[in-house]
Protein backbone atom coordinates (compact mmCIF):
# COMPACT_ATOMS: atom_id res chain seq x y z
CA UNK A 1 0.00 0.00 0.00
CA UNK A 2 1.07 3.77 -0.56
CA UNK A 3 0.16 5.95 1.58
CA UNK A 4 -2.13 8.48 -0.11
CA UNK A 5 -0.06 11.33 0.94
CA UNK A 6 2.97 13.59 -0.16
CA UNK A 7 5.49 12.28 1.82
CA UNK A 8 8.87 14.56 2.58
CA UNK A 9 11.76 14.67 1.44
CA UNK A 10 14.69 14.42 3.58
CA UNK A 11 18.33 16.14 2.07
CA UNK A 12 17.23 18.70 0.06
CA UNK A 13 15.46 21.83 0.03
CA UNK A 14 14.11 23.19 -3.20
CA UNK A 15 11.54 23.16 -5.54
CA UNK A 16 14.06 22.14 -8.10
CA UNK A 17 16.44 19.84 -6.42
CA UNK A 18 20.30 18.12 -8.29
CA UNK A 19 19.18 15.54 -10.29
CA UNK A 20 19.07 12.03 -8.05
CA UNK A 21 20.25 13.98 -5.00
CA UNK A 22 17.91 13.16 -2.11
CA UNK A 23 14.39 12.24 -0.80
CA UNK A 24 10.74 13.15 -0.97
CA UNK A 25 8.17 10.99 0.06
CA UNK A 26 5.44 12.03 -2.62
CA UNK A 27 1.50 11.14 -2.98
CA UNK A 28 0.64 8.25 -5.10
CA UNK A 29 -2.73 6.62 -6.21
CA UNK A 30 -3.50 3.76 -7.02
CA UNK A 31 -3.51 4.27 -10.98
CA UNK A 32 0.12 5.58 -10.82
CA UNK A 33 2.67 3.19 -12.84
CA UNK A 34 3.87 0.68 -10.21
CA UNK A 35 6.69 2.12 -8.17
CA UNK A 36 10.69 0.85 -8.50
CA UNK A 37 11.84 -0.58 -4.78
CA UNK A 38 15.07 -1.10 -5.27
CA UNK A 39 16.45 -3.63 -2.19
CA UNK A 40 20.36 -1.63 -3.03
CA UNK A 41 18.37 1.79 -1.84
CA UNK A 42 16.70 0.46 0.90
CA UNK A 43 19.47 -1.38 2.07
CA UNK A 44 21.89 1.68 1.85
CA UNK A 45 19.08 3.74 3.47
CA UNK A 46 18.97 1.28 6.53
CA UNK A 47 23.03 1.32 6.71
CA UNK A 48 22.95 5.16 6.71
CA UNK A 49 20.23 5.31 9.39
CA UNK A 50 22.19 2.89 11.85
CA UNK A 51 25.43 5.31 10.88
CA UNK A 52 23.38 8.54 11.69
CA UNK A 53 22.57 6.67 15.12
CA UNK A 54 26.09 5.99 15.43
CA UNK A 55 26.83 9.07 15.44
CA UNK A 56 24.88 9.79 18.73
CA UNK A 57 26.05 6.79 20.21
CA UNK A 58 28.47 6.47 21.35
CA UNK A 59 30.22 9.00 19.06
CA UNK A 60 28.74 12.54 20.29
CA UNK A 61 28.60 11.00 23.90
CA UNK A 62 32.40 10.53 24.02
CA UNK A 63 33.37 13.27 22.17
CA UNK A 64 31.46 15.67 24.21
CA UNK A 65 32.16 13.30 27.54
CA UNK A 66 36.33 13.65 26.87
CA UNK A 67 35.91 17.53 27.04
CA UNK A 68 34.69 18.01 30.26
CA UNK A 69 36.20 17.42 33.89
CA UNK A 70 36.36 13.93 34.85
CA UNK A 71 33.94 14.77 37.85
CA UNK A 72 31.45 15.56 35.20
CA UNK A 73 31.84 12.19 32.41
CA UNK A 74 28.93 10.45 33.42
CA UNK A 75 26.60 13.12 33.30
CA UNK A 76 27.25 14.15 29.82
CA UNK A 77 27.07 10.47 28.68
CA UNK A 78 23.44 10.11 30.40
CA UNK A 79 22.40 13.03 29.01
CA UNK A 80 23.16 12.08 25.67
CA UNK A 81 21.95 8.76 26.12
CA UNK A 82 18.78 9.70 27.31
CA UNK A 83 18.01 12.56 25.25
CA UNK A 84 18.40 9.81 22.12
CA UNK A 85 15.77 7.92 23.84
CA UNK A 86 13.73 10.48 24.46
CA UNK A 87 13.09 11.98 21.58
CA UNK A 88 13.19 8.64 19.81
CA UNK A 89 9.83 7.98 21.09
CA UNK A 90 8.79 11.16 20.63
CA UNK A 91 9.55 10.97 16.78
CA UNK A 92 7.27 7.98 16.34
CA UNK A 93 4.41 9.57 19.15
CA UNK A 94 4.10 12.88 16.61
CA UNK A 95 7.36 13.77 15.35
CA UNK A 96 6.99 12.11 12.22
CA UNK A 97 3.62 13.57 11.42
CA UNK A 98 4.42 16.62 12.65
CA UNK A 99 7.83 17.14 10.06
CA UNK A 100 6.21 15.25 7.26
CA UNK A 101 2.83 15.45 6.64
CA UNK A 102 1.31 18.11 4.78
CA UNK A 103 -0.99 19.00 1.67
CA UNK A 104 -2.11 15.77 0.07
CA UNK A 105 -2.11 14.60 2.90
CA UNK A 106 -5.36 13.70 5.66
CA UNK A 107 -4.24 16.67 6.93
CA UNK A 108 -4.53 19.15 4.30
CA UNK A 109 -7.26 21.11 5.49
CA UNK A 110 -5.62 21.43 9.30
CA UNK A 111 -2.09 21.41 8.95
CA UNK A 112 -0.19 24.62 8.79
CA UNK A 113 1.53 23.41 5.43
CA UNK A 114 3.91 25.47 5.03
CA UNK A 115 5.29 25.84 8.46
CA UNK A 116 4.55 22.61 10.28
CA UNK A 117 2.43 19.46 9.49
CA UNK A 118 -0.54 18.04 10.70
CA UNK A 119 -0.92 14.57 13.25
CA UNK A 120 -2.78 12.01 10.75
CA UNK A 121 0.39 9.93 10.64
CA UNK A 122 0.59 10.31 14.99
CA UNK A 123 1.93 6.89 16.46
CA UNK A 124 3.14 5.93 12.51
CA UNK A 125 -0.79 5.51 11.60
CA UNK A 126 -1.12 3.98 8.19
CA UNK A 127 2.49 3.26 8.32
CA UNK A 128 3.19 -0.57 7.77
CA UNK A 129 5.56 -2.68 6.00
CA UNK A 130 4.12 -2.13 2.45
CA UNK A 131 4.15 1.97 2.33
CA UNK A 132 6.38 3.69 0.63
CA UNK A 133 8.32 6.93 0.43
CA UNK A 134 9.21 8.15 -2.52
CA UNK A 135 12.87 9.32 -3.60
CA UNK A 136 14.38 12.25 -5.34
CA UNK A 137 13.35 9.84 -8.59
CA UNK A 138 10.28 9.62 -9.73
CA UNK A 139 8.36 6.70 -9.25
CA UNK A 140 11.53 5.15 -7.74
CA UNK A 141 10.63 4.26 -3.32
CA UNK A 142 12.39 2.72 -0.41
CA UNK A 143 9.81 1.20 2.25
CA UNK A 144 8.13 3.83 4.39
CA UNK A 145 9.69 2.32 7.53
CA UNK A 146 13.30 3.23 6.46
CA UNK A 147 12.49 6.95 5.93
CA UNK A 148 11.11 7.41 9.04
CA UNK A 149 13.63 5.80 11.46
CA UNK A 150 16.46 7.69 9.28
CA UNK A 151 15.16 10.98 10.16
CA UNK A 152 14.58 9.78 13.39
CA UNK A 153 18.23 9.51 13.94
CA UNK A 154 18.35 12.81 12.79
CA UNK A 155 16.41 14.64 15.24
CA UNK A 156 18.14 12.28 17.86
CA UNK A 157 21.12 14.09 17.38
CA UNK A 158 19.89 17.58 16.37
CA UNK A 159 18.94 16.96 20.20
CA UNK A 160 21.70 15.98 21.62
CA UNK A 161 24.24 18.05 20.11
CA UNK A 162 22.75 21.23 22.54
CA UNK A 163 23.79 19.39 25.71
CA UNK A 164 27.43 20.67 24.75
CA UNK A 165 26.33 23.92 26.02
CA UNK A 166 25.65 24.15 29.70
CA UNK A 167 27.48 21.08 30.48
CA UNK A 168 28.80 20.91 34.28
CA UNK A 169 26.03 23.14 35.40
CA UNK A 170 22.24 22.40 34.47
CA UNK A 171 19.97 19.98 36.01
CA UNK A 172 19.32 17.06 34.23
CA UNK A 173 15.64 17.06 34.63
CA UNK A 174 16.05 21.27 33.44
CA UNK A 175 17.81 20.11 30.50
CA UNK A 176 15.82 17.30 29.10
CA UNK A 177 12.59 19.22 29.67
CA UNK A 178 14.48 22.52 27.35
CA UNK A 179 15.29 19.47 24.89
CA UNK A 180 11.67 17.91 24.54
CA UNK A 181 10.37 21.83 24.16
CA UNK A 182 12.75 22.80 21.55
CA UNK A 183 12.33 19.47 19.70
CA UNK A 184 8.60 20.20 19.24
CA UNK A 185 8.68 23.79 18.48
CA UNK A 186 12.04 24.50 16.54
CA UNK A 187 13.20 21.45 15.17
CA UNK A 188 9.99 19.53 13.67
CA UNK A 189 8.40 23.00 12.29
CA UNK A 190 12.30 23.56 10.78
CA UNK A 191 12.47 20.11 9.34
CA UNK A 192 9.07 21.04 7.93
CA UNK A 193 10.29 24.29 6.50
CA UNK A 194 13.35 23.20 4.81
CA UNK A 195 12.49 19.37 3.56
CA UNK A 196 8.20 19.42 3.04
CA UNK A 197 7.54 18.45 -0.48
CA UNK A 198 5.26 16.94 -3.03
CA UNK A 199 8.11 15.12 -4.07
CA UNK A 200 9.12 14.41 -7.80
CA UNK A 201 5.78 12.76 -8.72
CA UNK A 202 4.26 16.59 -7.55
CA UNK A 203 6.79 18.88 -7.76
CA UNK A 204 4.51 21.72 -8.17
CA UNK A 205 2.33 20.98 -5.22
CA UNK A 206 2.72 23.14 -1.95
CA UNK A 207 5.77 22.47 -0.54
CA UNK A 208 7.05 23.90 3.12
CA UNK A 209 8.14 27.62 3.54
CA UNK A 210 12.16 27.54 3.07
CA UNK A 211 11.73 24.92 0.70
CA UNK A 212 9.24 26.60 -1.88
CA UNK A 213 11.52 29.54 -1.49
CA UNK A 214 14.38 27.59 -3.19
CA UNK A 215 16.32 27.00 -0.06
CA UNK A 216 19.42 24.61 -0.69
CA UNK A 217 20.33 22.23 2.72
CA UNK A 218 21.25 18.93 1.25
CA UNK A 219 21.39 17.14 4.48
CA UNK A 220 20.78 19.51 7.75
CA UNK A 221 23.13 22.80 7.54
CA UNK A 222 19.90 25.02 8.55
CA UNK A 223 17.50 21.63 10.05
CA UNK A 224 20.18 21.02 12.24
CA UNK A 225 23.33 22.17 12.90
CA UNK A 226 22.11 26.15 12.90
CA UNK A 227 19.20 25.18 15.21
CA UNK A 228 21.16 23.48 17.58
CA UNK A 229 23.90 25.80 17.48
CA UNK A 230 21.44 28.82 18.08
CA UNK A 231 19.85 26.98 20.84
CA UNK A 232 23.07 25.93 22.53
CA UNK A 233 24.15 29.74 22.43
CA UNK A 234 21.05 30.62 24.01
CA UNK A 235 21.23 28.28 26.71
CA UNK A 236 24.73 29.48 27.56
CA UNK A 237 23.75 32.67 27.98
CA UNK A 238 20.55 32.25 30.32
CA UNK A 239 22.24 29.50 32.23
CA UNK A 240 25.42 31.33 32.90
CA UNK A 241 28.95 30.47 33.12
CA UNK A 242 30.48 27.30 35.32
CA UNK A 243 31.54 28.06 38.56
CA UNK A 244 35.13 29.68 38.26
CA UNK A 245 34.79 30.25 34.50
CA UNK A 246 37.39 32.01 33.38
CA UNK A 247 39.47 31.84 36.73
CA UNK A 248 40.10 28.72 37.00
CA UNK A 249 41.49 26.12 34.73
CA UNK A 250 38.53 24.06 33.27
CA UNK A 251 40.22 21.36 30.81
CA UNK A 252 39.21 18.39 28.89
CA UNK A 253 40.24 15.36 30.88
CA UNK A 254 40.56 12.93 28.53
CA UNK A 255 41.22 13.82 25.14
CA UNK A 256 41.76 10.42 23.95
CA UNK A 257 37.99 10.15 24.39
CA UNK A 258 37.75 13.09 22.43
CA UNK A 259 39.10 11.85 19.47
CA UNK A 260 37.61 8.69 19.09
CA UNK A 261 34.17 10.41 19.81
CA UNK A 262 35.58 12.94 16.95
CA UNK A 263 36.45 9.86 14.57
CA UNK A 264 33.31 7.97 15.03
CA UNK A 265 31.35 11.49 14.62
CA UNK A 266 33.16 11.42 10.96
CA UNK A 267 32.03 8.13 9.67
CA UNK A 268 28.87 8.14 10.51
CA UNK A 269 28.66 11.52 8.92
CA UNK A 270 28.67 9.40 5.88
CA UNK A 271 25.07 7.94 6.19
CA UNK A 272 24.42 11.62 7.35
CA UNK A 273 25.21 13.13 4.44
CA UNK A 274 25.31 10.54 1.74
CA UNK A 275 22.22 8.84 3.55
CA UNK A 276 20.34 12.09 2.50
CA UNK A 277 20.43 11.05 -0.97
CA UNK A 278 17.88 8.68 0.21
CA UNK A 279 19.38 6.16 -3.41
CA UNK A 280 23.02 4.60 -4.11
CA UNK A 281 23.86 6.14 -6.89
CA UNK A 282 26.42 9.08 -7.76
CA UNK A 283 25.17 11.94 -5.82
CA UNK A 284 25.77 9.62 -2.79
CA UNK A 285 29.20 8.95 -3.90
CA UNK A 286 29.97 12.41 -4.35
CA UNK A 287 28.26 13.29 -1.13
CA UNK A 288 30.79 10.66 0.21
CA UNK A 289 33.72 12.09 -1.18
CA UNK A 290 32.98 15.30 -0.33
CA UNK A 291 32.64 14.42 3.27
CA UNK A 292 36.26 13.41 3.18
CA UNK A 293 37.77 15.88 1.17
CA UNK A 294 36.11 18.78 3.34
CA UNK A 295 36.68 17.55 6.60
CA UNK A 296 40.35 17.00 5.94
CA UNK A 297 40.50 20.55 4.42
CA UNK A 298 38.76 21.89 7.82
CA UNK A 299 41.28 19.90 10.15
CA UNK A 300 44.02 20.99 8.79
CA UNK A 301 43.49 24.59 8.38
CA UNK A 302 42.27 24.78 12.33
CA UNK A 303 45.55 22.70 13.00
CA UNK A 304 48.15 24.77 10.99
CA UNK A 305 46.44 28.18 11.59
CA UNK A 306 46.74 27.20 15.43
CA UNK A 307 50.59 25.85 15.01
CA UNK A 308 50.97 29.32 12.92
CA UNK A 309 49.64 31.51 15.40
CA UNK A 310 49.66 29.89 19.03
CA UNK A 311 52.90 28.02 17.95
CA UNK A 312 51.37 24.39 17.99
CA UNK A 313 49.17 22.23 16.37
CA UNK A 314 47.40 20.81 19.25
CA UNK A 315 44.83 17.52 18.77
CA UNK A 316 41.95 19.21 19.87
CA UNK A 317 41.95 21.58 17.49
CA UNK A 318 42.48 19.02 14.67
CA UNK A 319 39.41 17.02 15.64
CA UNK A 320 37.32 20.76 16.41
CA UNK A 321 38.53 20.84 12.82
CA UNK A 322 37.53 18.36 11.59
CA UNK A 323 34.11 18.64 13.29
CA UNK A 324 34.15 22.22 11.65
CA UNK A 325 34.66 20.83 8.41
CA UNK A 326 31.74 17.73 8.17
CA UNK A 327 29.04 20.56 9.78
CA UNK A 328 30.17 23.48 6.51
CA UNK A 329 29.86 20.60 3.87
CA UNK A 330 26.51 19.46 4.91
CA UNK A 331 24.23 21.86 3.26
CA UNK A 332 26.52 21.37 0.28
CA UNK A 333 27.22 17.53 -0.20
CA UNK A 334 25.07 16.56 -2.86
CA UNK A 335 24.86 20.34 -4.84
CA UNK A 336 28.67 20.46 -5.17
CA UNK A 337 32.11 19.16 -6.48
CA UNK A 338 34.63 18.02 -4.39
CA UNK A 339 36.78 21.64 -5.39
CA UNK A 340 33.62 23.24 -3.61
CA UNK A 341 33.74 20.95 -0.51
CA UNK A 342 37.43 21.69 -0.16
CA UNK A 343 36.94 25.30 -0.25
CA UNK A 344 34.30 25.18 2.00
CA UNK A 345 36.16 23.29 4.68
CA UNK A 346 39.03 25.61 4.66
CA UNK A 347 36.70 28.63 5.23
CA UNK A 348 34.79 26.81 8.02
CA UNK A 349 37.80 25.41 9.66
CA UNK A 350 39.70 29.16 9.72
CA UNK A 351 36.34 30.92 10.77
CA UNK A 352 35.20 28.52 13.39
CA UNK A 353 38.87 28.58 14.76
CA UNK A 354 39.07 32.19 14.94
CA UNK A 355 35.40 32.26 16.97
CA UNK A 356 36.60 29.92 19.44
CA UNK A 357 40.01 30.56 20.00
CA UNK A 358 39.58 34.44 19.89
CA UNK A 359 35.80 36.14 19.40
CA UNK A 360 34.14 33.78 22.22
CA UNK A 361 36.70 34.73 24.96
CA UNK A 362 36.51 38.13 24.02
CA UNK A 363 32.47 37.56 24.47
CA UNK A 364 32.81 36.41 27.67
CA UNK A 365 30.07 33.18 27.09
CA UNK A 366 30.63 29.98 28.81
CA UNK A 367 29.30 28.15 25.88
CA UNK A 368 31.03 24.96 26.99
CA UNK A 369 31.71 22.46 24.45
CA UNK A 370 31.59 25.11 20.96
CA UNK A 371 27.97 23.65 20.25
CA UNK A 372 27.19 27.65 18.68
CA UNK A 373 31.06 27.65 17.46
CA UNK A 374 31.41 25.21 15.39
CA UNK A 375 28.01 23.84 14.54
CA UNK A 376 25.98 27.33 14.55
CA UNK A 377 29.19 29.07 12.51
CA UNK A 378 29.85 26.27 10.58
CA UNK A 379 26.28 25.64 9.35
CA UNK A 380 25.81 29.42 8.86
CA UNK A 381 29.11 29.15 6.39
CA UNK A 382 27.77 25.84 4.98
CA UNK A 383 24.79 27.16 4.25
CA UNK A 384 25.39 30.55 2.52
CA UNK A 385 28.70 29.11 0.61
CA UNK A 386 26.63 26.65 -0.82
CA UNK A 387 24.95 29.25 -3.07
CA UNK A 388 28.14 29.78 -4.26
CA UNK A 389 29.69 26.18 -5.11
CA UNK A 390 26.19 24.59 -6.55
CA UNK A 391 26.81 27.03 -9.17
CA UNK A 392 27.74 25.07 -12.28
CA UNK A 393 30.40 27.37 -12.97
CA UNK A 394 32.11 26.62 -10.17
CA UNK A 395 31.79 22.57 -10.56
CA UNK A 396 28.53 22.14 -8.55
CA UNK A 397 25.34 20.17 -9.66
CA UNK A 398 23.46 23.55 -10.20
CA UNK A 399 19.37 22.68 -9.42
CA UNK A 400 17.15 20.09 -11.45
CA UNK A 401 13.62 21.43 -12.70
CA UNK A 402 11.43 18.60 -12.16
CA UNK A 403 8.88 20.63 -14.53
CA UNK A 404 11.58 20.83 -17.79
CA UNK A 405 13.37 17.87 -16.73
CA UNK A 406 16.26 19.02 -16.53
CA UNK A 407 18.79 21.12 -14.64
CA UNK A 408 17.56 24.37 -14.91
CA UNK A 409 19.41 27.51 -16.92
CA UNK A 410 21.15 30.53 -15.99
CA UNK A 411 22.15 29.62 -12.37
CA UNK A 412 22.89 32.72 -10.15
CA UNK A 413 25.32 32.78 -7.25
CA UNK A 414 23.92 35.99 -6.13
CA UNK A 415 20.17 35.32 -6.30
CA UNK A 416 20.69 31.54 -5.01
CA UNK A 417 22.86 33.56 -1.68
CA UNK A 418 20.15 35.70 -1.05
CA UNK A 419 17.93 32.38 -1.12
CA UNK A 420 20.53 30.56 1.50
CA UNK A 421 20.91 33.98 4.25
CA UNK A 422 17.10 33.90 4.20
CA UNK A 423 17.01 29.90 5.41
CA UNK A 424 19.89 31.48 7.36
CA UNK A 425 18.20 34.01 8.89
CA UNK A 426 14.66 32.27 9.78
CA UNK A 427 16.69 29.19 11.54
CA UNK A 428 18.71 31.79 13.90
CA UNK A 429 15.62 34.06 14.88
CA UNK A 430 13.04 30.51 15.26
CA UNK A 431 15.75 28.67 17.36
CA UNK A 432 16.14 31.79 19.10
CA UNK A 433 12.92 32.43 20.34
CA UNK A 434 11.93 28.87 20.99
CA UNK A 435 14.94 28.31 23.27
CA UNK A 436 14.55 31.30 25.12
CA UNK A 437 10.89 30.99 25.96
CA UNK A 438 11.73 27.17 26.33
CA UNK A 439 14.21 28.34 28.78
CA UNK A 440 12.29 30.93 30.79
CA UNK A 441 9.32 28.50 30.84
CA UNK A 442 11.80 25.64 32.42
CA UNK A 443 13.34 28.18 35.06
CA UNK A 444 10.08 28.90 35.99
CA UNK A 445 8.85 25.33 37.05
CA UNK A 446 12.06 23.39 37.64
CA UNK A 447 14.97 25.79 37.79
CA UNK A 448 18.05 25.47 35.67
CA UNK A 449 20.95 25.21 37.61
CA UNK A 450 22.84 22.39 40.47
CA UNK A 451 23.38 23.79 43.73
CA UNK A 452 26.82 25.51 43.57
CA UNK A 453 27.91 22.96 46.40
CA UNK A 454 26.88 20.24 43.79
CA UNK A 455 28.75 21.63 40.60
CA UNK A 456 31.75 22.01 43.23
CA UNK A 457 31.56 18.14 43.92
CA UNK A 458 30.44 17.05 40.22
CA UNK A 459 27.50 16.00 38.45
CA UNK A 460 28.62 12.36 37.93
CA UNK A 461 27.94 11.69 42.27
CA UNK A 462 24.91 14.41 42.79
CA UNK A 463 22.99 13.94 40.57
CA UNK A 464 23.70 10.18 39.38
CA UNK A 465 25.06 8.75 42.29
CA UNK A 466 28.42 6.78 40.60
CA UNK A 467 31.93 7.74 39.92
CA UNK A 468 33.01 7.38 36.06
CA UNK A 469 36.90 6.33 37.53
CA UNK A 470 37.76 4.75 40.74
CA UNK A 471 41.01 5.59 42.33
Amino acid sequence: MIPALALPLIGLAAPVLAQDAGPAAAAVTADTVAPIVDKGDTTWMMLSAILVMAMSIPGLALFYGGLVRAKNMLSVLMQVLTIFCVVALLWVAFGYSLAFTGAGSADAATALTPFVGGLSKAFLAGVDTSSLAETFTANVFVPEYVFVVFQMAFACIASALIVGATVERMKFTAMLAFVVIWFVFSYLPMAHMVWWWGGPSAHDAPAGFLFSHGDLDFAGGTVIHINAGVAALVAAIVVGPRVGYGRELIAPHNLTFTFIGGCLLWIGWFGFNAGSNMEATGTAAMAILNTVVATAAAALAWAFAEWAFRGHPSLLGGVSGAIAGLVGVTPAAGFVGPMGAIAIGLVAGLVCMWFVVSLKTRLGIDESLDVFGIHGVGGIIGAILTGVFAAPSLGGTGVYDYATGSVAPGYSIAGQVTTQMLGVGVAVVWSAVVSWLALMIVKAVIGLRVSQSDERQGLDITTHGENAYNS
